[in-house]
């Protein structure tokens, strides 16, 4: 009797558009449950509000850059240029920032010339081990900065070469070569690889394959790389702070002293160029590189 009533129960919803309850349709697909738009919504919402977290401290230092008052004030009152204008006149300000450049610069090169060719050959497989030794290449970025700078200062101690400007750019071009293998290693395994033997059976050798043909084909993902080094070396702290030569600063560590003396606007002023200088970085990547592909 229950056989026969399910029979019956289930011949009345295949006339039905719940019919599938019995296997006798699939289920709809509608794309409109009542439970995946609340979902969504909540997910908006979530997104929003974590963006709005993300940027508000940006936003109170840009507006902070801004105001007429001695001392750091939000919402700014007033409208000025000046704290800009002292940043340019202050000396120290002025050395910390060619200082930083130059850094940044002189450790994104060093970085791609040693990265760049090693990476080549991880990917070529022409070492043992490719795998552990790209994943030990990118190492500067799992342990703190910290304590690199500390093992740094120990090793560069035993040496008798601190206060030497030449190693603090090697050691901003340890921090940075992970930055370049990523890119680059993203850059290789996207390559085609007939067109460098194609290169090399029409006569070209390895060098010049690789200039010709590897060197442009990866262009994007290089340049990725290239921002994302000068960035970092130019915001770098810790491991500055620890390999500084006396007498000098970066333009983070020039930031961090005022801060600690008691910082007025110009703090905040010199913040807003990095933020600026660092977002046109980023958008003219994105405009002739297209990270987005890289991701």
């Amino acid at each position: 009797m229950a056989d026969r009533g399910r029979a019956r129960f289930c011949a009345y919803l295949g006339r039905t558009r719940h019919s599938w309850w019995c296997g006798l349709s699939d289920p709809p697909l509608d794309g409109r449950k009542m439970s995946d738009r609340p979902l969504a919504l909540w997910l908006k919402i979530l997104g929003t509000l974590l963006l709005v977290f993300l940027l508000l401290p940006v936003i109170v230092v840009v507006l902070a850059s801004f105001t007429s008052t001695a001392y750091l004030t939000i919402p700014p009152r007033g409208f000025t240029l000046r704290w800009f204008a002292e940043v340019f006149s202050d000396p120290d300000y002025v050395s910390a920032i060619w200082l930083s450049i130059k850094l940044a610069i002189a450790s994104t090169l060093i970085a791609t010339v040693l990265a760049l060719p090693a990476c080549y050959a991880l990917h070529q497989r022409w070492v043992p081990c490719a795998v552990l030794i790209g994943n030990l290449m990118m190492s500067p970025l799992i342990f703190p900065a910290i304590v690199i700078g500390v093992a740094m200062l120990q090793y560069v101690s035993i040496l008798d070469l601190r206060g030497n400007f030449g190693i603090l750019v090697l050691a901003h071009s340890v921090i940075v070569t992970p930055y370049i293998v990523r890119t680059a290693l993203a850059g290789f395994s996207g390559l085609d690889p007939f067109l460098e033997e194609a290169a090399l059976v029409l006569g070209a050798n390895r060098f010049l394959a690789f200039v010709h043909v590897v060197a442009p084909a990866i262009r994007s993902s290089l340049s990725a790389g290239l921002v994302f080094a000068l960035i970092t070396s130019f915001d770098e702290v810790p491991v500055t702070i620890f390999l500084l030569p006396p007498g000098t600063a970066t333009l983070p560590v020039s930031i961090f002293t005022a801060i600690d003396q008691g910082s007025d606007p110009s703090v905040a002023a010199v913040s807003t160029l990095l933020i600026v200088i660092t977002a046109l970085l980023l958008i003219v990547l994105e405009r002739f590189a297209g990270t987005r592909r890289l991701m």
